[in-house]
């Protein structure tokens, strides 16, 4: 599993560690692991040039000491210095390998590759006019981001706003010992690019880190919660989950989310709903069956006017509830908690609807409002997006960002309503239920598109699929 710390929980960890090491030991794993990575990404260091833009913390002596590193393997490395006072120790390691300071008007060479080390975990979002000024100078050059791209929020995973100022956008970020929120969490993350992770381990230990309250999920974390049949396992022990979804305005996504609750997670599924809609789940799918008693409730995917009946009827049995499109209006309509365990899955604009903000708003900040939706509600949130994230009613965040961007289909969320209703029915917890089926959702799509286009039909059938792909 992925981890993601905060400020606070980094820097205290990283105090802790430094008291057992000697002076500088810390800052040199960090140089090193980041110079390794920058001398494979330029592929050979020899006649390449390296630009630095330093501020005046250790992210600053990290980039500084990279490029000693580099400097000695050949590269031409060229300090910009957004500060009067860059880390001395690194500046003269980096000069006495043959790197040098620019001058402050003078341009440098057009670089290969520039290393971003203006500000590091303690920065704001936004840019100061002069390193706004520095980045715009090597415009169109790759950047790699060192710790996180400076100028986004590092705890939040926001942006700056247009009254803040600019941010980096890097394609890669190297960061040391474990990830930052901003990281695993949009939109700041799309700025991050790929993250490398440096160990920090070696004589000495590692980061002591408290649990994390946002993380991903990596296969073997699903593969283990994944409920799987055993030797005796009948049909009912693994669940029965019923769908109450589509319309005739919405034939489709009942259609769609039976497919999402039918692909074997669950060891029965029951569809009660439009007649016509009955009919073609009938003809496509005739393992499904009528009411009856069930496990869990999947409601609202395309339910259009019979939505609010089919929430307050499947509310009424009091078994877990997965609640999807047009039975989010409905959610407050009942007095007290829609379900003993309920989840909610909402695009941005259904959740800005929902807590009565601009949708603009959402999407600017996610982690903090689906956090504040699922207090709100008392329900795990799965907010829909590139980086889906699932909240937990403590605060507790998971990020899931493992669908291609082709995933962005009609009739996708339908699928991932009865995929999730299924995996309730199957025995887990809503917050597992929810963060595990936004994993298979999204690779089940990977499998499926293989690079390109599908349709929500082809995701639905590939949940075996991700699900035989998982580590034994």
């Amino acid at each position: 599993m992925r981890r993601a710390h905060t400020v606070e929980e980094i820097r205290s960890a990283e105090a802790a560690l430094m008291a057992t090491l000697p002076e500088g030991a810390l800052m040199e794993r960090a140089s090193t692991g980041l110079a390794h990575l920058v001398a494979d990404l330029l592929g050979a260091c020899y006649g390449r040039t390296v630009r630095l833009l330093v501020g005046s913390g250790d992210n600053g002596g990290d980039a500084l000491y990279a490029g000693a590193v580099l400097a000695r393997r050949g590269c031409r490395v060229e300090v910009r210095a957004l500060s009067s006072t860059p880390h001395p120790a690194g500046l003269a390691a980096l000069r006495a390998a043959g790197g040098r300071l620019l001058g402050a008007d003078e341009p440098g060479r057009r670089p290969d590759l520039v290393l971003d080390a203006v500000v590091g975990i303690g920065g704001r979002p936004g840019l100061r006019d002069d390193a706004a000024a520095a980045l715009a100078e090597v415009a169109g050059v790759p950047v790699v981001a060192v710790d996180v791209p400076s100028g986004v929020g590092v705890d939040t995973g926001e942006l700056p706003t247009a009254a803040q100022g600019t941010h980096v956008t890097a394609d890669l970020t190297v960061t040391f010992g474990t990830h930052r929120v901003c990281h695993l969490v949009d939109p700041a993350a799309a700025a991050c690019g790929p993250v490398h992770v440096v160990p920090l381990g070696g004589p000495g230990g590692d980061l002591v880190l408290a649990p994390a309250s946002v993380t991903a999920l990596q296969a073997g974390d699903v593969a283990r919660l994944l409920p799987r049949p055993v030797g005796e396992s009948q049909k009912y022990d693994r669940g029965v989950v019923g769908v109450r979804a589509g319309s005739a305005r919405y034939p489709g996504a009942g259609l769609l989310c039976v497919a999402g609750a039918a692909s074997g997670l669950a060891g029965m599924v029951r569809y009660v709903g439009d007649a016509e809609v009955a009919a073609t789940v009938k003809a496509q799918h005739p393992e499904v069956v009528g009411d009856g008693r069930v496990q869990a409730w999947a409601v609202g995917s395309g339910g259009d006017e019979d939505a609010r009946r089919h929430l307050a009827e499947a509310r009424a049995d009091e078994v877990p509830l997965v609640v999807d499109a047009d039975a989010l209006r409905h959610v407050t309509d009942f007095g007290g908690p829609l379900a003993s365990a309920a989840v909610l899955t909402p695009h941005a604009g259904e959740l800005a609807t929902m807590l009565d903000v601009e949708r603009s708003a959402v999407e600017a900040a996610p982690l903090a409002h689906v956090r504040r939706a699922a207090e709100t509600f008392g329900a795990v949130v799965l907010l829909k997006g590139r980086r889906t994230l699932v909240a937990d009613r403590d605060g507790d965040v998971r990020a899931v960002g493992t669908g291609p961007a082709w995933l962005a289909t009609a009739g996708a969320g339908d699928v991932l309503t009865g995929l999730v209703g299924a995996l309730l029915a199957s025995g887990l917890a809503p917050y597992d239920a929810a963060s595990v089926g936004a994993w298979l959702h999204g690779s089940a799509a990977r499998l499926a598109s293989a690079g390109g286009p599908l349709v929500a039909g082809d995701v639905a059938r590939a949940i075996p699929s991700a699900v035989r792909a998982l580590p034994a």
